[in-house]
């Protein structure tokens, strides 16, 4: 037990969506090098990313190096060389790696939905959530109305582009291939967490299969 503060939650997502085909193109630069400062450089040298202007290139090759950092190397060659729907649920995962918000959103909301057979998720639910976050994190008190509204549009973009939600709000339950579901598995706790599956954990430590 301890009385430390929670780290604050960082909000700068509100952009961009799930950056899928960002995160394969940068991903196999990044490979060539395995170093992230030369892959940003050259993504933004080269505009590989084929942006209209240089401040959006500058963003969207910042964001997406930040969010391919989350992940470890070989779940980075997985990505280069995996199928759209693998690509989206290791684009997912390093979402909710990279910003606690989204983690906590799919493992506490998400996935307790889909595990309660709650078969909805809403603007309802997203807002108690970060209602009940609030207690803890004084950044999204602080946040305006419609800053809030801007992270609820931005999260529920990217679970529509993992496929994981429809546009009428209807939860898709995610159908890991074995080779991603394995990796997600080695990390403790599991990255199985963030999705809305019946896969099961590997137990570790006082991990809870459920």
């Amino acid at each position: 037990m301890t009385d430390e503060a929670p780290s604050r939650y960082a909000l700068s997502f509100t952009s961009g969506g799930l950056l899928a085909r960002e995160g394969e193109s940068v991903a196999a630069v990044y490979l060539d090098s395995r170093d992230w400062q030369a892959t940003r450089a050259r993504v933004v040298d080269g505009n590989l990313l084929q942006a209209r202007t240089t401040s959006s290139l500058t963003r969207v090759a910042r964001e997406t190096v930040q969010r391919l950092a989350a992940l470890d190397d070989d779940e980075i060659e997985l990505l280069v060389e995996s199928s759209p729907t693998e690509q989206h649920h290791l684009m997912w995962a390093a979402a909710c790696r990279r910003y606690a918000l989204i983690g906590d959103f799919a493992e506490e909301v998400l996935r307790e939905r889909f595990l309660l057979m709650t078969p909805t998720l809403g603007v309802d639910d997203f807002d108690r959530f970060i209602t009940g976050k609030s207690l803890w994190h004084p950044e999204l008190d602080e946040a305006k109305p419609s800053t809030r509204q801007r992270l609820r549009q931005a999260l529920f973009q990217m679970l529509r582009e993992a496929g994981l939600r429809t546009d009428a709000g209807n939860i898709i339950p995610a159908v890991i291939s074995e080779r991603v579901a394995e990796m997600l598995d080695r990390r403790t706790p599991s990255d199985l967490r963030f999705f809305p599956t019946t896969t099961p954990f590997t137990l570790s430590g006082d991990q809870v299969q459920r």
